[in-house]
């Protein structure tokens, strides 16, 4: 269970124990939210789970749970072992139902043998009798239980309608086989429906034993991601190794591993040298080099050599926990869609009592012989054949596999509204630095104006408390001539512009050369127009009289960034660059990609600016980036896609990552968002045309034409596979290759 607390709000994820169809989940949603406190809550019948936000002065998690139970429902609440207790119910539920399942079945058949070839048989219906009741009041039980609970607080399920269909079927057989000459007086026939009301619930429990292994596979790549961790690790205590479980692992400890472990904890590599295959987070296929220094990331393998590393992120904190969490949020968010589908389940099952009411009433008026029993039969099938569950699963099972293939290919989805929006992606804004160049800059040259010791430890004192990459770049130029640091009185980031340092009681600028223009500190003598032509990132260094020195950063154009371009632009996608840099640098970059549309010297409110400029043209814009400088613009797009390997807060605000920070990415992004729209209208179509013909046929509208009258057994097997066609379509996703 994720919980993440706020002022006066906290939110909560957990799973719900006990549905059984999409009103199920729209009942749970409507329990929860008319709770005193409850300010949001959505309810996913595919992941069983319900995400609430609530004020935690008005109620309690525990009091969520009271409310539930008391309707047939619960919660579970364990922030621990949440996903292990309900797989382990799920599991104990699924087995339960298989024996029921098998014991049900080896009752009905003969019921459904006697029904069809020996109806002339002596005791015949006391013989069904006694081999049904069984079925429905043992094995088929639950159903009944479940509706008598929501029937108490004036709720409705699928529940409902199997328990009324095959209860007055049943009770209507029971009471022609102890008064058989009530019909006979009316010069009619007492029929039975003892194989009607077992086969029905058989065919019940058969598709939700179907149904439950189905879904079972929609979730499989979160069962993948939590696989990935190792149970034990290797830490080296007092000089000795010593096995303990990951739960015990601490930040800090030095953990050894070994040829073909999988690696426990976020951390920095300390000694050693291997390749690592990241192939589970990133999606990129090649093992990646890793010595002294270099990051570790959890449920990554190592290859052939061995080496030790400090853990740094331990539990929650690791990027393999944090994906895991993602996903399972975007897997039980809600798409813009569903939000009708929900609408119709709420209101699904008390409109279908009503029809069948109907169907009754109209049969029994119009009938005319054996317009009782034969309206009944009707009714009967109206129930049983309307089912909200394949219109329940039709989103959230598509989501649930999209986001799952998105995972395990390196794209992290956040929520269901950017998986269905992608697809309508026409406008792409690249930032520049750390997007479609490696983000690593590097000083290539630099000039010194005047050549004093003094200056060059007060420019790597004051680039040493910058955060920016160039900053970073200048600081591991300098570190190689060995530069001690000085104290720093007082520093200010001047956002877009570079940084404003006090020391010694000497005011001095780092940053870019347009500012020290601003700022009236000029220099003709420097080859920054030349090294700006030569698309080199220009930092000048100065004081209140003159620019002191100059650094020429160069940072390397990924080699995918050209093919990345291209693929956007052949889809019809306009893309566009946006940069902080100057405008030599930027034309140097833009032409070297194929992107025609750029701007130079952006500062960050001016990037979400343009970007609303798009929208106001009718465009659907995904902006992606990597920098907090960017955080304004991935906040305002419609599709925000953040680099994996650039800042915290860019990932926070962004509601897709791309965790090996390949532009290819975009692309697969909004081919598999194309791909599990389709198979969510494709299975609201089916749910929706299902219903459209079943329940007419099952009220019998063709019986005035050709005499045709749907058996209730052939509506059982037709509602459970319903729900089965709507699980497997959406996991025809997984076959698909992004």
């Amino acid at each position: 269970m994720e919980i993440i607390t706020e002022e006066k709000k906290r939110q909560m994820t957990v799973p719900v124990i006990g549905m059984t169809c999409a009103a199920c989940a729209s009942s749970v949603e409507n329990v929860l939210s008319k709770q005193e406190g409850v300010l949001e809550c959505a309810v996913n019948f595919a992941n069983e789970s319900a995400q609430i936000a609530f004020d935690p002065y008005q109620t309690t998690p525990e009091n969520l749970k009271k409310s539930l139970q008391a309707v047939g429902y619960d919660l579970i609440l364990d922030t621990e072992n949440a996903s292990i207790k309900q797989a382990e119910i799920k599991t104990n539920h699924y087995q339960s139902l298989k024996k029921r399942v098998f014991w049900a079945s080896v009752l009905t058949l003969p019921v459904v043998i006697i029904g069809m070839f020996f109806m002339n048989m002596p005791y015949v219906s006391w013989l069904m009798l006694l081999l049904t009741t069984p079925v429905l009041a043992v094995f088929g039980r639950g159903v009944f239980v479940n509706a008598w609970k929501q029937a108490r607080y004036r709720k409705a399920n699928m529940d409902t309608l199997v328990a009324l269909s095959t209860g007055i079927a049943y009770m209507f057989s029971i009471f022609n086989t102890l008064n058989p000459d009530f019909w006979h007086s009316l010069g009619l026939h007492a029929h039975v429906y003892y194989e009607a009301a077992a086969v029905v619930i058989v065919f019940i429990m058969l598709g939700k034993l179907l149904e439950e292994r189905a879904k079972a596979n929609t979730s499989s790549a979160i069962k993948k991601l939590m696989g990935l961790q190792p149970r034990t690790v290797w830490v080296i205590e007092n000089g000795e190794e010593r096995e303990i479980p990951i739960s015990e692992v601490r930040v800090g400890d030095r953990i050894i591993v070994k040829p073909g472990d999988k690696i426990a904890v976020d951390g920095k590599v300390l000694s050693g040298v291997s390749f690592v295959d990241e192939s589970t987070l990133s999606g990129e296929p090649i093992p990646v080099e890793k010595s002294k220094g270099h990051k570790l990331y959890a449920g990554t393998v190592n290859q052939q050599g061995s080496f030790r590393f400090l853990a740094e992120k331990v539990g929650s904190e690791t990027l393999l926990a944090q994906i895991i969490s993602m996903v399972q949020h975007a897997q039980g968010s809600k798409a813009p869609i569903q939000k009708l589908t929900d609408k119709i389940a709420g209101i699904f099952v008390p409109v279908v009592i009503g029809i069948a009411l109907i169907t009754l009433l109209v049969w029994t008026i119009l009938g005319g012989d054996n317009a009782a029993t034969q309206g009944l039969l009707a009714a009967v099938t109206v129930l049983v054949i309307a089912c909200p569950c394949a219109l329940g699963l039709a989103t959230p099972t598509a989501i649930m596999v999209g986001v799952g293939k998105g995972a395990e290919n390196g794209i992290l989805i956040k929520d269901a509204e950017s998986l269905e929006l992608a697809h309508r992606i026409n406008a792409v804004i690249l930032d520049k630095t750390g997007t479609i160049t490696e983000g690593k800059p590097t000083v290539s040259n630099s000039i010194w104006t005047i050549g004093s010791p003094l200056l060059k430890e007060i420019a790597y004192s004051i680039e040493s408390q910058s955060s920016h990459p160039l900053a970073e770049a200048v600081v591991e130029h300098m570190k190689l001539e060995g530069v001690k640091t000085v104290p720093v009185q007082h520093f200010e980031s001047i956002t877009g512009k570079g940084v404003k340092a006090l020391v010694e009681g000497e005011t001095y600028y780092m940053g870019s050369p347009v500012w020290m223009n601003e700022l009236g500190i000029l220099s003709h003598d420097l080859p920054i127009i030349q090294w700006q032509s030569e698309a080199k990132t220009v930092i000048v260094f100065a004081d209140k009289r003159q620019i002191l020195a100059v650094f020429g950063i160069t940072d390397p154009i990924k080699s995918t960034s050209l093919q990345a371009v291209e693929s956007l632009q052949s889809a019809g996608i306009e893309v566009f660059m946006l940069t902080g840099d100057n405008v030599f640098t930027a034309q140097k970059v833009a032409e070297s990609v194929g992107i025609q549309h750029f701007k130079a010297q952006v500062l960050p409110s001016d990037k979400a600016a343009f970007v609303a400029e798009l929208q106001q043209q009718g465009k659907i814009v995904a902006m992606v980036g990597d920098g907090i400088n960017d955080s304004h613009a991935l906040a305002q797009a419609d599709v925000s896609i953040a680099m994996g390997k650039g800042s915290d807060i860019a990932m926070d605000v962004a509601k897709m990552t791309l965790i090996s920070s390949d532009l290819r990415k975009i692309s697969q992004a909004i081919r598999l968002s194309k791909w599990t729209v389709a198979a969510i209208h494709q299975n609201l179509f089916w749910a929706f045309i299902y219903n459209l013909i079943g329940i007419p046929l099952a009220a019998g509208v063709l019986y005035p034409v050709n005499g045709f009258l749907l058996n209730p057994m052939i509506a059982g097997a037709a509602m459970a596979l319903s729900s089965v066609s709507v699980v497997a379509n959406s996991l025809r996703l997984k076959s698909k290759k992004l």
